[in-house]
């Protein structure tokens, strides 16, 4: 393994997320990776599926194991290894995708949204019943205000905030098609348009009512909002800014109005052509794809952390010099900015072993010096 000062690491890597990783005190870059619970198959030659079901009992045995190793390896403890309660659990909310429709399907190795339209006719016609919907009847569940109380009075525990959700052009293209999407855009600008707004409207809508189902008056939850936007890379700027843009903008409005507020955005694909509008948005974090690296980004979003830019291939591959050579390279891009939080573009796969995450810290502490 190579040599890495792991009680000097963990000491200054704290200093380097301060100021959203943009410190000037920052010894170095910071590092943001954490791993995954993906990740304890491969490294500890279990059998199991990365993204299926887990035991929760298995689940904590597998990580406190892993874990194990981690604290030999890289000096702290990954993963958690608390086990859920059950009773304190809120029941499952509907989700955005079936709001439009579509159904969520497992194939044995992840998740999917299945469509539910594929023609303008088709899209008008759902697009009717969705602006007819009683959203909050829809997302919440029958049992939904007893189990509220029951939780609060048991654990006082409130229901979680809905601060993030797949981004408009991934849910779009769920829904009606890649291809339809942007044929609509071209073919059929005012239904793109109503598509996007539908889009907007129930996003918000989520939003507003799991502030109030929290306790929170309007206006007075908590900041922060971030969208997961994969297939953000298939539209044009042009067709991005008319679809997507406005729906971003309107949530950050309103949910981070405030400098410092969260705004974040991933996309692990090949977006570099949506920056400049991207930029316009003032985030104030973003993971995009291993081709969109730090002097990519830096020109049109000087203010923002960049989590990146490792290839989440590389990471997987355990190519430890590839590593440390992808490392160099974004420290060197990021020098004289900073606000670099060294991670992988894109997720963490099972196959990701704990040697690489060791391979970025010596990175980090050898070239990743301010």
């Amino acid at each position: 393994m190579y040599d890495v000062d792991l009680d000097q690491f963990w000491k200054d890597d704290e200093s380097a997320h301060k100021d959203n990783c943009f410190s000037p005190e920052a010894p170095q870059a910071a590092l943001g990776i954490r791993m995954s619970d993906e990740c304890v198959f491969a490294e500890l030659g279990e059998e199991g599926n990365p993204w299926g079901y887990t035991p929760p009992e298995r689940r904590v045995e597998l990580n406190k194991r892993y874990n194990d190793k981690a604290e030999k390896i890289v000096g702290r403890r990954l993963l958690s290894e608390e086990l859920p309660v059950p009773a304190a659990q809120f029941p499952p909310i509907h989700r955005i995708g079936e709001v439009f429709e579509g159904r969520y399907l497992f194939n044995g190795y992840t998740e999917w949204l299945e469509g539910s339209c594929s023609t303008p006719e088709e899209l008008e016609k759902l697009l009717d019943r969705v602006e007819r919907l009683d959203l909050p009847s829809f997302i919440l569940p029958e049992n939904w205000e007893r189990e509220k109380k029951r939780i609060f009075e048991e654990y006082g525990i409130r229901p979680p905030l809905w601060r993030g959700v797949r981004g408009p052009v991934t849910l779009a293209t769920s829904i009606y098609g890649a291809e339809n999407l942007i044929f609509l855009i071209i073919d059929h600008p005012d239904l793109a348009l109503r598509f996007s707004r539908a889009i907007s409207d129930v996003i918000f809508a989520y939003g507003v009512l799991m502030d109030e189902e929290a306790g929170y008056a309007p206006g007075e939850a908590p900041p922060g909002f971030d969208f997961a936007d994969d297939n953000c890379c298939l539209l044009t700027a042009e067709m991005y800014e008319l679809f997507a843009y406005p729906i971003l903008d309107r949530m950050f409005s309103y949910w981070s109005p405030n400098k410092g507020d969260k705004r974040y955005q991933h996309s692990d694909s090949d977006m570099k052509h949506l920056l400049p509008v991207l930029g316009r948005l003032n985030l104030t974090g973003c993971n995009f794809g291993p081709t969109v690296l730090v002097d990519d980004i830096r020109k049109y979003m000087p203010e923002t952390r960049i989590d990146g830019c490792i290839s989440p291939l590389t990471f997987m591959r355990n190519d430890e010099e590839e590593i440390i050579e992808e490392v160099k390279r974004d420290c060197m891009m990021a020098r004289n900015t900073r606000g670099l939080n060294l991670s992988c573009a894109g997720s963490i796969n099972n196959g990701s072993l704990l040697t690489s995450m060791r391979a970025v810290m010596y990175a980090i502490q050898n070239y990743g010096r301010y």
